[in-house]
């Protein structure tokens, strides 16, 4: 509701403006009197009138004089003015004035309520947009961290487009000279664990928090803005700036600022944390340059060494490290998982760790890279025994959580636990599809044999081909036919050799060539220990009980 003050001293004029204003329908809730110039410029200041109505001939204060007051002072109030006097002077300062309206005495109903609507109409007018004007404001106080965070990932991820991205560099003070810029990165290493003991399970909750600290602990002179890195929630990301020093003095004291953060995070929240640290430079499109060296030196942390506790890496370590094959080792799993021997299993797994263990270093990167390709090779496992793709996690901590597998590790001994889970999740997997007769059809194999049987075949063909163990191959082979492949090789080829010796034009060498034996002697001897009697034997018997026949 709007309050409208009428400055007039002539009280039956202020009680007839009373009684023909249409208050209601105008939305005005109040209206205030004051009998001259110096009363109605006090009753401005003390009730802040949305409009007024006013006498250009009063004592005290005229109407000119209180006009141009009105006009310097509330430039913005709508003003009515009234006068009984049909004079210029008064019509042209009420011009000069911006006055809404300009009324003669005696006032009728129509004009009033025209003039009060037209005042209204621009005070509504001025609602709308001091709200649109807010609302734009709060919109752009609101995106304007996420106009930043999208600017700077354009400069870490070198994918920065001058032609679309130049206007927003003002917004990171890019205009200033002097400006030096770096990046801060920091790994939460017990995310999962923090997340659900402090923050609900909400990993942007828990971003908040350390954003916040980082805003908090930031000295005079340096600024900082960080986020999570969208790539990978359990990062996040600083950006440092700047001016009136040099390289070494901001490299110095964002060096202290992450120290203190790593130390804080974890005294408030229990957040166990690596941090690392990149150079500044004067460019902020050497943001990509900085943030590399900040993630190689997180990523460099030796695990063997870190036990649970926060740290800040200070060098770049790219040493080439010599750990065993895990591909070798997760064949002899699959083998033992196959054979439905799931201790012998995860007693190969427990060894290979031991083994990484005894390395003279072992990076969290390293332990990254272990786990995506676990993942990997097991995933491919699980396909070759016929596993639904949507009971297979892929490679990456959110999927694997989804799976409700632990992903947490600040320590070697945590990241052992991580792989025992994730190598318990695919024993289940696989052992079940193991153990399932549709899991592969044996029937290949017999049909490859019955067609190829006069070549060199070895059970390591089919274990390459079906990307499955020469154990489990034979396993089920025998299951399905009673036969072991070698047997059933034997067999075909014996079966076939008796059919071929009942052809007298053959020669027992080429019967032997037909049937992939290079050696003939080496025929005769095979053929004998499975029939008990050598090639020209059972043709001479052959003969025999023909002519008997005959």
């Amino acid at each position: 509701m709007y309050k409208v003050l009428i400055i007039d001293d002539e009280q039956p004029l202020r009680e007839a403006i009373q009684i023909l204003g249409e208050w209601d329908r105008l939305q005005v809730g109040e209206v205030l009197e004051a009998a001259d110039g110096q009363a109605g410029l006090d009753m401005l200041q003390a009730y802040n009138p949305d409009l007024v109505m006013m006498d250009m001939k009063m004592p005290e204060m005229g109407g000119l004089e209180l006009l141009k007051i009105i006009e310097q002072e509330y430039p913005q109030l709508p003003v009515i003015v009234i006068s009984g006097f049909n004079d210029f002077e008064y019509a042209r300062q009420a011009i000069r004035s911006n006055a809404l309206d300009y009324l003669l005495k005696p006032v009728n109903r129509q004009d009033l309520n025209q003039a009060l609507q037209k005042g209204i109409d621009l005070l509504e007018a001025r609602k709308q947009d001091r709200s649109e004007s807010i609302s734009r404001n709060i919109t752009y106080n609101m995106s304007l961290p996420k106009l930043k965070e999208k600017l700077f990932l354009s400069l870490i991820e070198r994918s920065y487009n001058k032609s679309t991205d130049q206007a927003s560099m003002s917004l990171i003070g890019a205009d200033d000279k002097g400006r030096y810029y770096g990046v801060l990165v920091l790994r939460v290493l017990n995310l999962k664990a923090v997340c659900e003991q402090r923050f609900n399970s909400d990993t942007e909750l828990l971003s908040f928090a350390v954003a916040n600290v980082f805003n908090e602990m930031t000295e005079s002179g340096l600024t900082c803005f960080s986020f999570a890195n969208p790539k990978g929630e359990r990062e996040m990301i600083a950006v440092y700036d700047g001016i009136g020093a040099d390289a070494r003095e901001w490299q110095f004291r964002a060096g202290q600022l992450l120290r203190s953060v790593v130390t804080q995070l974890h005294t408030l929240f229990g957040i166990i944390s690596v941090g690392g640290q990149g150079a500044p430079a004067l460019d902020p499109k050497k943001l990509a340059d900085s943030y590399e060296e900040a993630r190689i030196r997180v990523y460099s942390v030796d695990l063997l060494k870190l036990s649970g506790r926060s740290f800040v890496g200070m060098t770049e370590d790219r040493r080439a490290l010599e750990i065993p094959s895990l591909t070798s080792r997760v064949t002899l799993i699959k083998s033992s998982l196959e054979n439905g021997n799931q201790h012998q299993a995860a007693t190969l797994g427990s060894d290979y760790l031991r083994q990484i263990k005894s390395t003279a270093f072992f990076r969290i990167g390293d332990a990254d890279r272990l786990l995506t390709e676990l993942v990997v090779l097991f995933n491919d496992v699980a396909r070759e025994h016929g596993v639904a793709e949507e009971n297979m996690p892929n490679p990456g901590e959110k999927s694997l959580r989804a799976f409700g597998l632990k992903t947490d590790f600040s320590s070697y001994d945590e990241l052992e636990n991580v792989f025992a889970g994730i190598l318990e999740y695919y024993s289940a997997l696989i052992m079940q599809a193991a153990s399932s007769p549709r899991s592969f059809d044996a029937q290949h194999i017999k049909d490859f044999i019955d067609n190829h049987y006069y070549e060199d075949i070895k059970i390591s063909y089919f274990a390459e081909k079906y990307y499955l163990s020469r154990e489990y191959l034979m396993k089920l082979f025998k299951q399905q036919f009673g036969y072991g492949i070698h047997e059933y090789v034997q067999k075909i080829r014996m079966d076939r050799a008796r059919k071929l010796l009942d052809n007298p034009a053959l020669k027992v060498q080429e019967i032997s060539e037909m049937l992939g034996y290079k050696d003939k002697n080496y025929f005769s001897k095979a053929f004998r220990n499975y029939y008990g009697t050598s090639p020209s034997e059972y043709r001479n018997q052959l003969s025999e009980d023909q002519d008997k026949k005959d």
